[in-house]
């Protein structure tokens, strides 16, 4: 486990963290009365409100900001179009298998366990302190797995180990094969040998409709439901570039060895942006100013290569003019990346930029950075930012033959020289028949080059020669049928295929890892575990709290409730007959950041006391101020500590 601290300075127990979590049902095993299923969870309510508000803030932050055209496409995608997306082919990780026990490793998984568990072996064996992962510990013990051995390692073997970590994702299956051969990796829990690593595709195939002639898949990403859709959204843009397209849907992946909570799974929430930008200006941003003094930490490819994990802090402004980062578009989503991710609550001290090494590039990326997050698993990819350049919207127009085109006016018209090929077809067609179609497909698609060539031999011979597709013997065109001259060509549009920059977001692992970063507990009583949601994104804004069960209070508490409904501010109350203390507290486990008390002077003069979750402190004031205070802080306009300047301080102590 990975040796990070809670915003108070504390160390992050993850099992204490994650039993937490699951007591409170922000997320549970899906099926877990039939013994659960890998890789599989269900969202419960406090999850499902956090997650939609998360969502909410991103369509926020990037779609409304952004003017973005926002898509719904299905999960279920017939096999055409992820063939030509390549996702049949490539979309694939190695996995390797121990043939007697059956068992099935995702390799580079595996040679990172194996690893890492002699480097701990290493530090024991040389007397320092290593810090255990009791969950992983656990697991290991009800699967059998061998005790790490505390063994000296040469100093020589232990770079080698840290150097072949520090790279692990760029390497392909037959190197995965070699790393495995060379290190003698073994099954952790039998010690027996395992398989060359072999492919395996992650996308659930299934088949469309009763006959069962039409495959598809369930949707490994979002991405190709908006390509396809390109000229109808540049159709409905009036024409205007760059702009950009959005969509939020669920994507399923068939995990080799799904583990690591809601960091792994087979179905999950992705965001995703596909910003269509002109190539030839060098893929500008008109915002670009507006960010360019943000900092970011990078960790370029070849620090990575080296062996190395030093990251280099610099503003984008800088990134993108020595080339670090290769383009003005990609460089502003990197920045809006970082901004929202510390609006949602994420720590920026555990955000890190990585850029994709050669073999770990998807195959469509021409230049990759992902947003990684610290938490007690490490350093995890919960952000993609890829340059795909025209690749997707060129294969699907070749495919189709779809315009997933832009025509563009210039500003001034090019003048082109060009070898012109003209056909007289009222006499081609009668002589070649069925034939003729195919002779004018070839005669289109000659060269300048050929065409030059073509017109020397007519000129000198008064015919040409010419191979045609489907024809078994050269065509002969004699000069009457065709006419090869040089001309100019006045050219007032241009056609080009965007290229395409792509940030996508995994939600459910943004999800996790806030959860860690906004855990903590009071100081002296590890029990009184508070999650220090921001106001926007926090599940529910307002715990309302009468002091007894008096029934004089009911009236007021519905009151409460019903105006704060009015103003968009969720809300519950807990009028339980533990202390008011305790029932603060086990709202601060669910991360809600403020509560309204109503006692017997609210009776009187309808004034009721706001308490803040993360620093107790209270005000006191008139209901419907309290409650305009609750909604501007809910909606990001005010602080709770310029609320507590503008309203008279309530110093009753809180009685646990």
């Amino acid at each position: 486990m990975a040796t990070v601290t809670t915003k108070a300075g504390q160390t992050v127990d993850r099992a204490r963290i994650e039993s937490a979590l699951r007591r409170r049902l922000f997320y549970t095993p899906s099926y877990e009365i039939y013994g659960g299923y890998a890789g599989l969870f269900d969202y419960g309510p406090p999850g499902c409100s956090l997650q939609a508000n998360v969502v909410e803030q991103w369509r926020r932050h990037f779609v409304l900001e952004e003017d973005m055209l926002e898509v719904d496409s299905p999960a279920v995608t017939p096999h055409d179009i992820l063939k030509t997306s390549g996702h049949v082919d490539k979309f694939a990780d190695w996995m390797c298998k121990d043939p007697k026990s059956g068992e099935i490793f995702r390799a580079d998984h595996l040679v990172k366990e194996v690893l890492e568990a002699r480097l701990k072996g290493d530090k024991e064996a040389r007397g320092q302190k290593v810090v255990v992962d009791e969950e992983k510990e656990a697991k290991k013990r009800k699967k059998k797995s061998q005790e790490t051995k505390a063994v000296k390692l040469d100093d020589a073997v232990v770079q080698e180990y840290e150097e072949t970590l520090a790279k692990i994702d760029n390497y392909d299956g037959p190197e995965l094969g070699a790393l495995i051969t060379k290190h003698g990796i073994k099954n952790p829990g039998t010690g027996g040998d395992v398989l060359p690593p072999v492919a395996f595709n992650l996308m659930f195939e299934t088949m469309i409709g009763p006959s069962g002639q039409l495959k598809g898949y369930m949707r490994p990403e979002t991405a190709q439901g908006q390509f396809v859709n390109f000229a109808k959204l540049l159709e409905f843009n009036q024409q205007g570039m760059p702009f950009a397209s959005a969509s939020v849907g669920k994507s399923f992946r068939n995990e080799i060895s799904p583990r690591s909570g809601l960091l792994r799974v087979r179905e999950f929430l992705m965001a995703e942006i596909e910003h269509y930008v002109d190539p030839e200006g060098g893929k500008k941003h008109p915002r670009f100013n507006e960010v360019k003094h943000i900092e970011l930490d990078f960790l370029d490819r070849q620090v990575q290569l080296e062996g190395r994990t030093e990251i280099r802090r610099m503003t984008i402004g800088e990134a993108t003019s020595t080339k670090l980062v290769d383009n003005e578009t990609l460089g502003y989503f990197l920045a809006r990346i970082q901004l929202f991710l510390v609006k949602i609550g994420i720590d920026p001290t555990k955000i890190r930029f990585r850029q994709h090494m050669a073999n770990e590039m998807a195959h469509y990326a021409a230049d990759c950075w992902d947003a990684e997050l610290l938490n007690s698993y490490g350093w995890i990819e919960c952000v993609g930012c890829a340059d795909r350049s025209a690749y997707d919207l060129t294969v699907h127009a070749k495919k189709t033959g779809a315009p997933l085109h832009v025509r563009a006016r210039r500003e001034e018209p090019l003048r082109v020289e060009e070898w012109q090929a003209e056909l007289d077809k009222k006499k081609v067609g009668p002589k070649f028949k069925k034939d003729a179609k195919a002779i004018e497909t070839a005669v289109e698609n000659l060269s300048q080059e050929f065409r030059e060539k073509l017109s020397l031999e007519l000129s000198s011979k008064g015919r040409i020669e010419l191979e045609v597709p489907g024809m078994s013997d050269k065509v002969e065109l004699e000069k009457d049928l065709i006419a090869i001259e040089r001309r100019t060509r006045v050219e007032h549009t241009r056609e080009y295929t965007p290229n395409v920059i792509e940030p996508s977001f995994g939600i459910g692992r943004i999800l996790y890892t806030l959860m860690e970063h906004v855990y903590w507990y009071r100081e002296g009583a590890e029990e009184r575990a508070v999650l220090s949601f921001p106001p926007t994104v926090a599940p529910t804004k307002v715990l309302l709290v009468p002091l007894s069960g008096n029934p004089a209070f009911s009236p007021l508490l519905q009151k409460l409730g019903a105006r704060l409904r009015q103003l968009g501010v969720s809300s519950r109350v807990d009028d339980s007959s533990v202390s008011i203390g305790r029932r603060y507290a086990r709202n601060d486990e669910l991360g809600t950041p403020f509560g309204v008390t109503v006692d017997f002077q609210s009776v009187k003069d309808d004034s009721v006391t706001l308490r803040d979750r993360d620093s107790t402190k209270q005000v006191r004031s008139d209901l419907e101020t309290i409650c305009q205070a609750i909604k501007s802080m809910v909606e990001d306009v005010k602080t709770w500590k310029e609320v507590q300047s503008e309203l008279p301080e309530f110093t009753q102590q809180e009685v646990d």
